[in-house]
């Protein structure tokens, strides 16, 4: 409990090595994940890894993922990041591949004081676009870093636009040429150079 205003105060989160036992239980915190996360087609799966993967490509794995912060990574040098992923495959039988869209632009901040913000803002310096490009079961693998696709675009251009979701068209148009996986962390840093931090 924090001294100052009596509310319970958790400490931060630790990374875990998934080697801890599960107390009372055969299992361990591996055995949890390999049940909850094994199906990286899901759509609350999915992003999760594609958060990940753009921080390990900006040296960002330090520390865990917070659910709920109002962005995504904390770049060694400061910078926030926000992930927003789609993929043309997803974890049901579909008709076609998905259209690509990228949602969750903008969003109300949330403080255990003081709640939700009354307005959406847009709260990362960069937004990174996150693109899993298999078309066919066959040959999707998104373990395979070759699959992915990255656009990177700085807050001002992603606020100017005023939406809350973008089509890959728009976001093409936007930012040009995808970058690879090792060319994020140049990207991202550039992008921040060209207006993303506040």
């Amino acid at each position: 409990m924090s001294a100052d205003d009596g509310r319970l105060q958790p400490p931060p989160a630790r990374l875990l090595s998934g080697e801890e036992p599960i107390a009372g239980s055969t299992g361990t915190v591996r055995d949890f994940w390999a049940w909850a996360l094994s199906d990286l087609r899901g759509n609350t799966v999915r992003p999760m890894l594609a958060e990940f993967l753009v921080a390990q490509a900006l040296g960002a794995t330090s520390r865990p993922r917070i659910e709920w912060d109002a962005y995504d990574i904390v770049t060694p040098d400061g910078i926030r990041v926000e992930v927003k992923s789609s993929a043309y495959l997803q974890a049901w039988a579909q008709a076609r591949p998905s259209s690509i869209r990228f949602g969750g632009l903008n969003g109300r901040t949330w403080d255990s004081t003081v709640g939700y913000a009354p307005s959406a803002t847009y709260n990362a310096d960069v937004y990174v676009f996150a693109l899993m490009t298999a078309r066919d079961h066959a040959s999707y693998d998104p373990l395979d870093l070759a699959q992915w696709r990255y656009w990177v675009l700085p807050r001002r251009i992603v606020e100017a636009t005023g939406q809350r979701s973008m089509a890959l068209s728009r976001v093409e148009h936007l930012a040009g040429a995808p970058v690879s996986h090792d060319g994020l962390a140049e990207a991202v840093c550039a992008a921040a150079e060209r207006g993303g931090a506040s």
